[in-house]
């Protein structure tokens, strides 16, 4: 017979690591983009969806192409 191991791996006791370092990332990302995004006029509460990448890349682009005032 097997062992729990041998049937559902190493993950599945020790998957709640994984849900640590997601929180993490999450946070690495989503802290830049809640203080840049006022600066350029967007509401900070925007920067939860950052999450998503391709959230992420849109806000990027929409950071970038914003018009901050005429400041060269």
């Amino acid at each position: 017979m097997m062992d729990f191991d041998a049937r559902w791996g190493w993950s599945a006791m020790h998957g709640g690591g994984s849900l640590i370092w997601m929180l993490i990332a999450a946070v690495v990302i989503v802290v830049p983009f809640w203080r840049l995004l006022p600066k350029f006029g967007i509401p900070s509460w925007v920067a939860l969806i950052a999450v998503f990448p391709l959230a992420a890349v849109v806000l990027l682009w929409a950071m970038a192409f914003k018009d901050k005032g005429g400041q060269a």
